[in-house]
């Protein structure tokens, strides 16, 4: 206990003295993020490199102990030979991280340097061992790990967004961890996380809204990353399945948020790797919430999940099981009011009823498809768009194709309707109309509309050169020219 008091103070002193050095040399030296208001909108340039600070905090706090003589020595030597083989890929993630901040890394780049640092701490001996109390073997456990490692570096570095939110949910989470390592008496994991909480802790004074200095990619990273490796420490003292999610709930917010993000740019097309204002802080921030409430929220929220991971770390199954109830709870809560359009859409497409009703209209649009490309005439062309019509609920339905004329009223005579023309050529066309108060499926729609063009275009070319249909197209018209003589 002496021995992490000791790193944690040590932390918490460097960090606090060298936060304002590295401040005041970047900013000499231009290391800064420039506000851009688009997504940076931070009244003037701030320095980005906060990563630096924590990283030699947490190497001094370690010198600090070496000094003190044998009682320090032996406690770092005894419980922490992991830890020593961790520092290579730790440094890797840094500097992948420092690169970024002072040069700039495009996106594979970056996530090449943190696969290359979870694979170092692998071969370290780092990695997923169990799930459930059952063995998964390297086979499984070592991509397991790596993408672990890798997804929660990049998930703080998502939530970077907001003055202090970084810092300080990690701070939560590094005290979640060294709180479940007290009492499952790990000494080697207090030990490791005493000094990053007293480095978060230190660099949060000059972090927190109005920041005068950033975490940057150097510091979210390597935050991110290290917490990583220490979950996985912490999940390697529970044998039950229900224990080994503590650590995944100590680090829900910013998972949730990098889940959330992947999620929303798949449903919406957009690329994976790319950025937007969607994140959490972002939609609460629309809701018209400060700074400085929306990271007061997102700690309450990180504080209520640390609460529940440490119970759960604790508890027995059956209690075990309605702590992971209540948690998931109020994530689902937390989403909805998030109010995500996407995931909006995404359930209503995937109700049962809806669900069955798209599949049917596909399978309706197919149909009529293959009947429209089998057509060998106008009058098969007017017997498919009229059926397809009717079931989509249009109320006209009109067709000019290769010199014949089409048009039936498929339901009774309103005022108000819109009317949607499909041009075929310069003279042959497809009209049809519906009713305003009647729903339309829009992508149903769009793709009745693609169908119609590029089938019926294709077939007005086919039966401009076909004889026969030319020939029946000039036969129906001197009919139609002699009924109308006939009536007048």
């Amino acid at each position: 206990m002496f021995s992490s008091f000791v790193l944690g103070a040590s932390s918490f002193l460097f960090s606090l003295l060298l936060t304002p050095f590295f401040r005041d040399l970047a900013l000499r030296r231009g290391w800064v993020d420039k506000p851009d208001f688009k997504r940076k909108f931070h009244d003037s340039p701030v320095p980005r490199i906060g990563g630096v600070p924590i990283i030699l905090a947490q190497a001094g706090a370690f010198g600090v102990l070496l000094l003190l003589g044998l009682h320090g020595t032996v406690s770092l030597q005894l419980p922490l030979p992991l830890f020593w083989k961790l520092i290579p890929a730790a440094l890797l993630v840094f500097v992948t991280g420092l690169l970024d901040d002072l040069l700039g890394l495009k996106p594979l780049e970056k996530l090449t340097g943190l696969g290359v640092a979870a694979t170092l701490a692998c071969w370290g001996g780092l990695r997923i061992e169990a799930l459930a109390g059952s063995d998964i073997g390297s086979l499984l456990g070592v991509p397991l790990t790596i993408l672990w490692l890798v997804g929660c570096a990049n998930a703080f570095n998502l939530i970077d967004g907001v003055d202090g939110l970084a810092s300080g949910v990690g701070l939560l989470a590094t005290l979640t961890t060294l709180a479940a390592a007290l009492l499952h008496g790990d000494i080697g994991l207090v030990i490791a996380t005493a000094p990053l909480a007293g480095a978060l802790f230190g660099f949060l004074r000059s972090n927190f809204n109005p920041a005068s200095i950033f975490l940057g990619d150097c510091g979210s990273l390597l935050v991110g990353f290290l917490l990583g490796c220490y979950g996985v420490i912490w999940s390697q003292k529970s044998a039950t399945l229900l224990g080994i999610t503590a650590p995944l709930m100590a680090l829900s917010l910013p998972l949730l948020d990098t889940a959330l993000s992947i999620l929303r740019r798949y449903l919406g097309s957009k690329p994976i790797f790319g950025a937007d204002h969607g994140h959490i802080h972002h939609r609460l921030l629309a809701r018209g919430l400060t700074p400085r409430r929306v990271a007061f929220l997102l700690y309450g929220a990180s504080g209520l999940a640390a609460c529940l991971a440490l119970l759960q770390s604790t508890a027995r199954s059956g209690l075990g099981g309605l702590i992971i109830v209540l948690f998931c709870g109020v994530v689902w809560s937390g989403v909805r009011y998030l109010g995500y359009q996407e995931f909006k859409i995404a359930a209503r497409l995937l109700r049962v009823s809806d669900f069955r009703t798209m599949i049917r209209s596909q399978l309706s649009l197919r149909g009529y498809e293959d009947a429209l490309r089998a057509a060998t005439g106008p009058e098969e062309c007017w017997q498919a768009i009229r059926a397809a019509a009717s079931e989509f609920g249009f109320c006209h339905a009109a067709l000019h194709l290769a010199g014949r004329s089409f048009s039936e009223q498929l339901d009774e005579a309103v005022d108000g309707r819109w009317i949607l023309h499909v041009p075929l050529s310069e003279l042959e066309y497809v009209q049809l109309a519906r009713r305003f108060e009647l729903r339309a499926a829009p992508m149903v729609v769009a793709q009745l509309i693609d169908l119609l063009h590029s089938v019926l275009a294709a077939k007005a070319a086919e039966f401009s050169f076909n004889p026969k249909v030319a020939a029946g197209a000039e036969s129906d018209q001197r009919a139609d020219a002699l009924q109308a003589a006939l009536q007048s």
